[in-house]
């Protein structure tokens, strides 16, 4: 298992070269100490794990891995269908100042669209996440103030990533002589 810093992992989760809408997320507080848990899942490109916490109101730091090299049936059950509440996504800039024109102009396609017609929040969101590319989005289970109970249940199928990556996110901590999140 490799642990590499959180942003090099979502780097990883952009480049994947599959559909961008079957990807699915639990997130919410880590179970010992300051920062958020969450867990990335794609039937065809994995399951990631991150840790992550605010250094400071400005600043995000964590660590994460690849916990495993397909979302089967076992895990899966533990992430959110496709029609729950929550929502994710991840997004990458646009390339240059005429890709950021085109993404602008199909967004407001898609809201001028959406708002002529009766729509549910979930298609008026993929809708937008397609206009604007986004290489990962879907449904997402989140809890900011606890942990949801598929976080606790992902957390034990993997419970060596989870205490080599809370080792890692303990030392950034110690390391940034931050012992408290900010809310």
């Amino acid at each position: 298992m490799r642990i590499r810093e959180w942003q090099d992992i979502l780097e990883d989760v952009t480049e994947r070269n599959v559909d961008p809408d079957d990807w699915r997320a639990v997130a919410g507080d880590r179970a010992g100490g300051v920062g958020e848990d969450m867990y990335l899942g794609h039937p065809r490109a994995g399951v990631f794990f991150l840790k992550t916490y605010a250094k400071n109101p400005f600043e995000v730091r964590g660590v994460g891995t690849k916990v495993a090299r397909s979302l089967d049936d076992e895990i899966g059950s533990f992430m959110p269908e496709r029609d729950s509440g929550g929502r994710f996504a991840v997004q990458s800039p646009p390339d240059d100042e005429d890709h950021a024109e085109t993404v602008s102009k199909r967004l407001e396609t898609v809201l001028e669209t959406h708002s002529d017609a009766p729509t549910r929040p979930q298609d008026l969101f993929d809708d937008v996440m397609e206009a604007v590319e986004s290489p990962a989005f879907g449904p997402m289970e989140y809890d900011q103030y606890d942990r949801p109970e598929e976080l606790e249940e992902l957390s034990e199928q993997f419970d060596e990533a989870e205490e080599l990556l809370n080792a890692e996110l303990d030392d950034l901590i110690e390391t940034d002589e931050v012992d408290r999140g900010f809310m």
